[in-house]
């Protein structure tokens, strides 16, 4: 009998209503890996404590091996079968086109019986068992299939225990009489280190007072021969140096008679000092009053070189060491000596500060110097400049820095007093009430020159190339402004005869004499490479020199060659090596140069090229007028033209 089928129910099942049944419950499966620790632990060696590693890696790898795989048609395949004595199998291609031998030949020929010849029937058995069956391919590149299970292996924990550190439970009760031993002790500590302050200072101000009783004994006796010594070691570095001594009082060049238009320069003294070699020449002045006296500042233009800089100030008397050495903090960019004080040096550094050096005193350290306090500049002070004494009779001189300000800077008992005296900004029409961003329109104030006549007239060169023409009773306007060059402009000077012409030199390789009441130069000359300087002669309204950064020195006279320079000489023994400044004395045919590795070399000109001063018509009269007779010759087919 079929007993029917009986539906059987665990005890332990839930009732669940059809609704309930029809719930879904949704799980979503994630890729972490349960086994994978969440707590990991690294030592961070840069803040020296332990750090929770976030990134887990939740990949878990149960097996890994690397191998290859060859299509089994392959002439490689085939190869290593051979090797491996498998020899090869016939595959589905080759089968099908094997011919079945007898498909002709099984047609016997059947008696009238119906009966096969023997020969046919074991003809046909032997076909039959030369078939071979159909193997069946699993697929074309007989792939292996392989599976493994790896063991887990088990997990380590370690850990360590600590003895809490000691406790101490400590009460008391405080009253007064506690309370006022306590201050008594307190007072009593404070007066016994104040003793042991007071005799440890009165000490050192014994052997203060000693060393310095010593040293002025010493130093008396070395200032009674000091005099003697200074004498005695310009007379030996004469004797070593004879000469170039002889050179520069005597020599002239033979071969300027037969040179029409052309001239040499002879080297004379090269200055160097061990403490400048890393230094570059930033700045080369003549002491005004002592034409034997110049000096030298030394700093970098590279703004990842700044390491602090100098000032040397040489004797021609005595080329083997300075006179005097001064060690700045920043880099030195520019110095200048006042024309009535020559002792006094004002000194313009890289980190925008302006400084004042008295030679007279026997410090290091600088008689003025500005700081944020009192308005120092914040970019480099590329230029500063002596000025006359202003109304209530006090020194004072101008700077120049990229931060946009032209600042003079009055000497008041011990300490500099500042004043904007111009805002270089890139557009002058522009309110600056209406313009929000009047600090970030500050163009780059990179030199200045101020009128040898006119006492409120100066000129601006900055880095965009333009000059503005100044004056120091216009704190918002220009008087005028020029496109003069393409690049920064690194020097602009006033000629020392003619009220109304300039000189320009700029990164563009040009030098440019500009008559200041047109806007186009009158004379520009390409040299080739980054014009570093120009200055005008003392001597002559015509004749200046130029440096380029190829290490030579060009020197033109307008009424000789108003085309090329008289002079075109290299004066560096190194190549590669840039010349940064130069300047003329007053009173003798030399110039100085400076280089970018610290040296300080003067030159001699020969006679083509100082003519000027051998002419005993020579005045200042007849310098102006040949200056303005070169302007009327430039400026005559202008005015045919118009």
């Amino acid at each position: 009998m079929n007993e029917p089928k009986i539906l059987m129910k665990p005890d332990d099942q839930l009732d669940l209503t059809p609704e309930e049944l029809k719930e879904e419950f949704t799980r979503i499966l994630t890729a972490n890996n349960p086994h994978a620790p969440n707590n990991i632990v690294r030592y961070d060696f840069k803040e020296y404590s332990y750090k929770m590693k976030m990134g887990v890696d939740q990949l878990a790898v149960h097996f890994s091996m690397d191998g290859n795989m060859l299509h089994k048609d392959s002439d490689e395949a085939k190869r290593q079968l051979a090797r491996m004595g498998l020899g090869e199998s016939p595959s589905d291609q080759t089968l099908s086109e094997m011919e079945i031998p007898g498909e002709e030949e099984l047609e016997v020929e059947v008696g009238d019986g119906g009966e096969q010849e023997p020969e046919a029937e074991e003809s046909a058995k032997e076909v039959a068992v030369a078939k071979p069956p159909e193997a069946a391919l699993r697929n074309q590149f007989n792939f292996s299939e392989r599976a493994s299970q790896t063991f887990n292996n088990p997990y380590r924990e370690r850990g360590t225990s600590t003895e809490p550190p000691p406790r101490t439970n400590f009460s008391s009760t405080v009253n007064q009489w506690e309370i006022y031993d306590a201050y008594v002790e307190d007072l009593e500590r404070q007066e016994k280190l104040k003793e042991k302050k007071s005799r440890d200072k009165d000490e050192k101000d014994k052997k203060k007072a000693l060393a310095a009783a010593v040293e002025a004994a010493g130093t008396d006796e070395i200032n009674r021969i000091n005099k003697s010594v200074k004498i005695v070691e310009r007379m030996v570095n004469q004797n070593t140096h004879d000469e170039i001594a002889q050179d520069f009082k005597y020599w002239d060049d033979g071969s300027d008679e037969y040179k029409d238009g052309e001239g040499t320069l002879l080297p004379l003294w090269l200055f160097k000092s061990e403490k400048a070699k890393k230094f570059s020449v930033t700045s080369m002045l003549f002491n005004p009053k002592y034409d034997d006296m110049f000096a030298v500042g030394h700093g970098s233009y590279d703004f990842l070189k700044q390491n602090g800089g100098l000032v040397c100030v040489y004797s021609l008397k005595n080329p083997s060491f300075p006179e005097y050495i001064y060690n700045t903090d920043s880099g030195v960019m520019t110095i200048d000596f006042h024309p009535e004080h020559p002792y006094l040096m004002a000194v313009g550094f890289y980190d925008g500060a302006v400084a004042v050096y008295n030679l007279r005193d026997k410090t290091n350290s600088p008689a003025y110097l500005s700081s944020a306090k009192s308005g120092k500049h914040t970019d480099p002070v590329w230029q500063v400049y002596w000025q006359d004494n202003d109304l209530d009779n006090q020194l004072n001189f101008f700077s120049i820095s990229s931060d946009g300000r032209v600042t003079c800077w009055s000497l008041i008992k011990n300490e500099l007093q500042h004043t904007d005296i111009i805002l270089i900004r890139m557009n002058p029409e522009e309110d600056l009430e209406s313009n929000a961003n009047a600090n970030l329109d500050l163009a780059c104030g990179t030199c200045f020159d101020f009128h040898k006549t006119i006492d409120y007239l100066f000129l601006v060169g900055t880095e965009e190339g333009k000059i503005h023409k100044c004056s120091k009773h216009y704190s918002s306007k220009f008087l005028d402004s020029y496109n003069a060059h393409h690049m920064a402009v690194y020097a602009v000077r006033w000629n020392k005869y003619h009220p109304r012409v300039f000189a320009s030199c700029s990164a563009d390789w040009t030098v440019k004499i500009w008559d200041h009441n047109y806007s186009e130069p009158m004379f520009t000359f390409d040299l080739g490479n980054s014009v570093g300087d120009v200055v005008w002669s003392p001597y002559s309204a015509t004749v200046f020199a130029a440096v380029t950064d190829d290490g030579r020195v060009h020197i033109f006279d307008l009424s000789q060659n108003k085309y090329e320079p008289l002079c075109q000489q290299n004066v560096v023994q190194k190549k590669r090596t840039k010349v940064n400044h130069v300047s003329f004395n007053k009173n003798h045919p030399i110039l100085a140069i400076g280089d970018d590795k610290g040296n300080a070399l003067t030159l001699k000109l020969s006679p083509n090229l100082r003519k000027c001063l051998k002419d005993k018509s020579y005045s200042a009269e007849n310098e102006v007028a040949k200056m303005e007779k070169l302007l009327e010759l430039v400026r005559e087919p202008e005015h045919e033209t118009k």
